[in-house]
């Protein structure tokens, strides 16, 4: 693998060398040619007319002689990907906009001095022509070229094998390496770009307003994470990089901007795994005079535009399964545990035995019993829970991993969810859901918690319960914009590394995220490589 190093890039030697060494120096006394015959190494511009992909889209249906009758002029430049020198002539493929295109250089054409230039070329290296179009014998689109002009030295080389490299760490790591040899790397962030306009799109057309709100905040607030925490000098303030922006977001409800949405960057200082990275982005909505029903609603609508706009249909295969976005389920979260009970634990709890008081402590007692006699990892801790919270945690060790269909998961326990309103008939659930889909978390959802005595009292039990993963202080200021009255409202958040993962059928989020955070480099080590990475874990988010 290259390794990053500092050096001194136009000298004789470097002062600490790339790898491969051989091939770096060989193309440095090239660049010193290409310099020595009175070229410029790195011009400040090129005018080009089209790109690569461009021109073979255009004239994709024009044959051998409708070019030759008209000779259309291209000026167009893109990076060396193949290299065929053929005594006075050679030819070459240059790439850009994801698509090759072949350029001709003969002797007789360009002159010796360009010609020179041509046979001092390297793999990897960005040149710009100008010429004509014409078809080979074979049919291939190519430019007759004219002028060549070097535009960039290529020092080291590209990888040897363009479909795609094997080394993950080195995908991850050095994406720009991936992105000009992984056709399907440089397709995945098309289309998360695509993901994001056409979820814009949705809520602009709905007369929601895009809003940004702080990322660095004084209190740390609106999910259930551990914080980034930085300094302000000039303030001599502690800030915390935003877990969420939920509550600034709830204050501009309350501010009369009745429908607003935000596409965000969080961050939580957590583990690392196939679905979780410590920065990531969000999409967070919320919509006064609501509550969660007219949000499950939306929800479905929503998911099943962007699958249809992005993908050509509502049906998305992702792995094994094909999952339709035109038809989610709903169950409570309740009726989830009840589902997917393990057979052999009978017997399995009823929805009223896990809404009694004691009840779902019982079921969780009756499966620790199980799955200890039967070699599997008991659900721990349970003495110091309440009966929501073992709720939770049933429904997480039990059910998540079955919903791999859209899944709207409902009716959470208010132990779990300090920012949800109660339902009307049952103080021990709130009005909230989740989406999940292919076994993970991609949505959260409540009817917002507009109360402010009942905010603060909610808080206030969070902050004395203690812990990295919650608040230190109640926000006031939140309680005091909530005092001046907001409005019923329901509230979103979408995960959109997690949609781009469904909608390109990559099975980690490091796959999603241009440069995914990963251990610093450490010259002359091996690569650890990223499943090794992926090893740890995070907790599971109860909030947006």
């Amino acid at each position: 693998m290259v390794t990053r190093y500092t050096s001194d890039l136009r000298g004789e030697t470097p002062l600490l060398p790339f790898e491969p060494l051989d091939q770096y120096l060989q193309r440095q006394k090239k660049l010193a040619e290409v310099e020595a015959r009175g070229f410029e190494a790195y011009p400040h511009k090129f005018d080009w007319t089209a790109t690569p992909a461009e021109l073979v889209e255009k004239y994709a249906a024009a044959d051998h002689d409708a070019l030759e009758a008209s000779k259309p002029p291209v000026r167009v430049a893109g990076r060396i990907l193949t290299l065929r020198l053929h005594g006075k002539a050679g030819f070459a493929h240059i790439s850009g906009g994801g698509q090759r295109l072949q350029i001709y250089v003969k002797l007789d054409v360009v002159g010796p001095k360009i010609f020179e230039l041509f046979q001092l070329m390297d793999l990897g290296d960005l040149i710009g022509v100008n010429g004509h179009l014409f078809r080979t014998r074979t049919g291939e689109l190519t430019v007759w070229v004219s002028e060549l002009t070097l535009l960039g030295k290529s020092l080291l080389p590209l990888p040897e094998k363009w479909h795609g490299l094997s080394d993950v760490e080195i995908r991850y790591r050095q994406r720009y390496l991936d992105l000009i040899s992984n056709d399907k790397a440089r397709e995945v962030f098309h289309r998360r770009a695509q993901i994001v306009r056409e979820l814009r799109r949705f809520f602009d057309a709905r007369g929601y307003i895009e809003v940004e709100t702080p990322m660095m905040q004084p209190i740390a607030g609106g999910a259930a994470a551990r914080p980034f925490v930085t300094h302000h000098n000039a303030l001599d303030i502690d800030l915390y990089l935003r877990i969420a922006p939920e509550l600034y977001l709830k204050r501009l409800i309350v501010g009369g901007l009745d429908r607003v949405y935000e596409i965000n960057r969080n961050f939580r200082n957590e583990g690392i795994s196939t679905m979780h990275n410590p920065e990531f982005t969000m999409l967070e909505f919320y919509q006064a005079y609501s509550d969660y029903h007219d949000l499950m609603a939306l929800s479905e609508e929503l998911f099943a535009h962007v699958a249809r706009e992005v993908t050509g249909s509502t049906k998305v295969k992702y792995g094994d399964d094909e999952l339709d976005f035109g038809n989610f389920q709903r169950m409570s979260m309740r009726e989830a545990v009840c589902r997917y009970w393990p057979a052999g634990a009978a017997p399995a709890p009823s929805v009223a035995d896990l809404a009694a008081p004691g009840g779902p402590r019982a079921a969780a007692d009756r499966y620790n019993a199980w799955a200890q006699s039967h070699g599997r990892e008991p659900i721990a801790d349970l003495a110091a829970q309440k009966d929501g919270q073992i709720t939770g945690l049933l429904f997480e060790t039990l059910a998540e991993s079955h919903l791999i269909q859209p899944t709207i998961l409902y009716d959470f326990p208010t132990d779990i969810s300090p920012l949800s309103k109660c339902r009307r008939d049952d103080s021990t659930l709130v009005e909230r859901f989740e989406i999940y889909v292919a076994g993970m978390e991609l949505g959260n959802a409540f009817s917002e918690l507009n109360d402010p005595a009942e905010q603060e009292r909610r808080f206030r039990q969070q902050v004395e319960a203690g812990g990295e993963e919650v608040p230190r202080e109640v926000d006031m200021d939140y309680i005091r914009a909530l005092a001046h009255g907001m409005p019923p409202t329901a509230g979103e958040g979408i995960g959109i590394d997690r949609l781009t993962m469904l909608l390109t059928d990559s099975h980690s989020i490091r796959e999603v995220i241009l440069f995914p955070l990963l251990r610093p480099e450490i010259p002359g080590e091996a690569a650890a490589g990223s499943d090794a990475a992926d090893s740890s874990t995070q907790p599971s988010d109860d909030k947006k």
